[in-house]
């Protein structure tokens, strides 16, 4: 007698039409958001507390009818609530789509997501297969993943840092702190607010990051910490030993990932730690078709044309292991955000 293996039941039509629905759903919440965003009816609403569309649209001087059909497609996103003909934001979401200063913050996923590097280039090129750097986005496409990078920043520095296991010491006797991958200069100034006695290096590929960097840091009245290199990581470089090197939400995307860690792994002083903060990329079925998988798979989509993907978090630490990092260790600090770190022997 032959031992057969009952099929696995799956979902009914019905189900699947439901689920396929629910994308559908998420799509016009999304654009909803993003336009509240774009226009400034949400922070009107934030500032308004309660108000009526009428109200909201002269105030903005927006159209009534269009503004009532925005606040009635927030209301059934869950952005707002309403008491009577009177609409307001619902809980905590003026934290998490209006304070980039919060680690809660997410305002900065739904219009990156709406940049045409994300998608619409993507679409274009499915034939030739055409890649891009940096340097080939627009100003808004660097603008925008400044902005969706910021929390992961605000999450890493301190808290983050603060679970490593001797570097808060180390850092508060001053020494050098390279951001590498610096972007904007985000991470440099709350690197230096949060280290007064180090000093500062920011090494970014992309000249438009390295200027916004560059005016970041002096509108904070940091230039004189602060040192500002233009050059891809691959060729790295400091003056001084540092005490530590930090990549935010970038180590996936070094085009030679193992040259890139030699090269930190030479910069730092001996006992210096190598922090890696970024994706976690989901290593199974049932993460990638989490939440967080599906953001995660989206971004995906730039990461293709830029010729390379997020990472498992468990991937640094073969990365570091390879290159004769000791102490690794890792944390999870978001199902979005994890970090990663070793020391030079």
């Amino acid at each position: 007698m032959t031992d057969t293996i009952a099929p696995v039941a799956g979902p009914t039509l019905k189900e699947q039409g439901g689920a396929l629905l629910a994308h559908a759903a998420g799509y016009a919440s999304h654009r909803t958001i993003a336009m509240g965003l774009r226009s400034g009816l949400l922070a009107e609403l934030d500032r308004a507390g309660a108000a009526t569309p009428e109200e909201l649209a002269g105030r903005l001087r927006f159209d009534p009818f269009y503004v009532s059909v925005w606040c009635r497609a927030a209301f059934s996103a869950g952005v707002c609530e309403r008491d009577g003909d009177r609409y307001l934001l619902a809980p905590h979401v003026a934290t998490l789509l209006l304070d980039p200063a919060s680690p809660a913050y997410a305002g900065g996923v739904f219009t990156v997501l709406e940049q045409h590097e994300m998608f619409g280039r993507f679409e274009a090129s499915l034939a030739s297969g055409a890649r891009m750097w940096w340097d080939d986005t627009s100003p808004g496409w660097v603008d925008n993943v400044a902005t969706t990078g910021t929390p992961f920043y605000t999450r890493l520095v301190p808290g983050g840092l603060a679970q490593i296991p001797g570097l808060a010491e180390r850092l508060a006797g001053g020494g050098v702190i390279v951001d590498s991958a610096c972007g904007a200069g985000v991470g440099l100034v709350r690197l230096a607010e949060h280290f007064p006695a180090s000093q500062l290096v920011g090494v970014d590929g992309d000249r438009h990051s390295i200027e916004q960097a560059g005016a970041r840091v002096a509108a904070a009245g940091l230039a004189g910490r602060v040192r500002l290199v233009c050059s891809p990581l691959e060729e790295l470089a400091v003056d001084q030993p540092a005490a530590l090197v930090v990549n935010n939400i970038s180590m996936h995307e070094c085009r030679d990932i193992d040259q890139v860690t030699r090269r930190v792994l030479g910069a730092l002083e001996p006992g210096g730690w190598f922090v890696i903060s970024d994706f976690p990329f989901p290593d199974t079925d049932e993460g990638l078709r989490s939440v967080p998988g599906r953001v995660m798979g989206g971004i995906q989509f730039f990461e293709a044309q830029i010729d390379d993907q997020l990472l498992a978090r468990a991937a640094y630490d073969d990365l570091l292991g390879r290159h004769g990092f000791g102490d690794l260790g890792s944390a999870s600090l978001t199902p979005m955000h994890a970090i990663t770190w070793g020391r030079r022997r």
